[in-house]
């Protein structure tokens, strides 16, 4: 099986793509609402039941110089709760400016820029997928 889900972690919002490794597609599929971030665990659950992903792919936030952001340690932290709670594989993929990237392609879809209201996060995790794959060996 080739399915993958990718997770653009954050503390209020987790963006969930799904994509194909065979063929090398991802699209956004949706986003989960989580408390400092830590998300439903139900909801995760039910997505890894529904999708049945080889691998799952979590974004890790890295500086522009390839060091460490704030951010990176509790990715990765979210990374292996995912591996340790469902056994499933993971692998963390560099998302720099993806939420950059996701803001200017949602811009020319005609976003009115109110991230709050409709969120981008999946979009994000769409492209840290694609990137994935065309950076790393995929299932």
């Amino acid at each position: 099986m080739s399915r993958v889900l990718c997770f653009d972690y954050g503390l209020r919002q987790i963006g969930v793509a799904v994509g194909n490794a065979a063929l090398q597609t991802a699209e956004p599929l949706c986003t989960l609402k989580a408390q400092d971030g830590i998300p439903n665990w139900d909801q995760l659950a039910a997505l890894l039941e529904e999708w049945q992903p080889a691998i799952v792919v979590v974004g890790e936030p890295s500086n522009m110089d390839g060091t460490d952001s704030d951010m990176a340690a509790r990715a990765r932290k979210f990374a292996n709760r995912i591996h340790g709670r469902f056994g499933v594989k993971v692998a963390l993929a560099d998302e720099r400016l993806s939420s950059f990237e996701a803001k200017q392609q949602a811009r020319e879809m005609g976003h009115d820029g109110d991230y709050k209201k409709t969120p981008i996060d999946a979009l994000a995790a769409m492209i840290i997928l694609q990137s994935y794959f065309e950076t790393a060996q995929s299932p």
